[in-house]
Parts: C-alpha cells; structure tokens; sequence
C-alpha cells in the first residue's frame, strides 16, 4: 500500500510538472499571436453564425493514465466552461455499465467503467479544442493511428449506446435573449448565461422568490427573441 501511495504521488508531481510546462507554452503562444487570436475569433463568430460549430462535431476517444478517467471528465468540463468552448466541445463521457457483484453471499447492482483508460469526447475537432483536450492533467493522447485523432463510426456510436438522433439545431447563442414557449417556465424570458449542447439545454436567469436562479430549459421549449 506505502508502494502504491508513492508511485501515484510521483505520477501527481509528474501531471503537475507537466501541466506548468503547457501553461508556460500557452502564454508564450498567447503573447506572440494575440493580434492573430483576435482576427481568428472575429472569424469564427461570423462562420458560428452561418453554421453552428456542434453540426460538426464527432465523437473521440481519448486515453488517459488508469484511475483518472473521472477527474479528466472533471477538469476538462471546468476548461470548457472557463474557456466558454461548450459550443465546440459538447459533451465528455465516462461510459458506465451496470454489473452484479457477489459480495458476502449477497448480490448488489453496481456500475462500473466498460473502458477503463479512456474517456469519450463530443466535440468538433480544431486546433484549439485539440490542445484544450490533449493537454488536460491525465491525459495520454488521443484514440488513432499515430495519435491522430479519429472520430467513431457510427456503428461504434451505436454500440456504445449513445443517441445522436433527435439533437434540436438552434439560431442562439450565449448573450441571446430567447423565449421560453412551452413546460414549467412558459412565459419566461431570459438572457442565455450558458449553453450545453449535449443535454440540448439553454440556462436563463428567472425570478424565484425575489431573487435571479439559474434554471436549465430544453432547446425544445425555447425560442430566440428577434432584437
């Protein structure tokens, strides 16, 4: 045990020494393209406008050191969120299975990792979403042939389980003001404070008891309030 504890504190320094190099490099990029970053960004928003970035999204899969699948999940969607890239990164996933264990003579439903090592990502493959996603703290590389990322089949998909049917396309985006038209909050209007494209919600501040909740609502139940 003494053993186990000393090889994964040697692997923590190792992620952090890691991690402190790709933030030196990114703010040695930063530094050096600033002037091309934001001619890019103006770019981008006028290309989300025409096509949304999620209808070219795939999914991949992503290796990451054993034991870590759960907080690469974790730190990338707080990398998304703080890089405001839920538009272009959609969804990462753990995928799970449920298993009966025998423990004691008793019988107990537990889940468990169907791939331990690897994490699947939604996300519509770029430069930037590709170095956001390589250089989260646990992970090794992506899923293909010399590291090249290659996205799933969907006959993979399809086995995994996962439904990429019925995804509802919008014309709004954070910032928007949209509608809500039908459930609980019919009625309701709001500024969208943020966006999940794999759950297809939207989230608007209301008012609950005097006071701005945040609350998620469907794409289904929305619609863009024209300025």
């Amino acid at each position: 045990m003494a053993e186990e504890m000393q090889n994964e504190n040697e692997l923590d320094l190792t992620l952090d020494s890691a991690e402190d190099e790709n933030a030196q490099a990114v703010e040695a990029t930063e530094a050096v393209d600033t002037g091309s970053a934001a001619s890019d960004a103006t770019d981008a928003n006028v290309e989300s406008s025409e096509t949304p970035a999620h209808q070219n999204a795939h999914w991949y899969v992503v290796h990451t050191y054993s034991g870590y699948e759960n907080k690469v999940k974790a730190n990338l969607e707080k990398t998304i969120e703080n890089r405001h890239l839920q538009s272009q990164i959609l969804e990462v996933r753990v995928p799970l299975q449920d298993v009966v264990e025998v423990k004691n003579g008793a019988r107990k439903n537990v889940q468990r990792k169907m791939f331990p090592g690897y994490v699947l990502v939604n996300m519509d493959m770029n430069d930037e979403t590709w170095y956001v996603v390589r250089n989260t703290r646990g992970v090794t590389g992506f899923v293909g042939p010399g590291s090249k990322p290659v996205p799933l089949t969907d006959a993979e998909i399809k086995n995994l389980g996962i439904n990429t049917k019925n995804t509802i396309a919008v014309d709004f985006g954070v910032g928007d003001e949209i509608a809500v038209i039908a459930g609980v909050w019919k009625d309701t209007a709001g500024v969208v404070q943020r966006m999940d494209f794999g759950k297809q919600t939207a989230t608007i501040n209301v008012d609950l008891f005097g006071r701005e909740t945040p609350v998620e609502i469907s794409f289904a139940e929305v619609r863009k309030i024209d300025s």
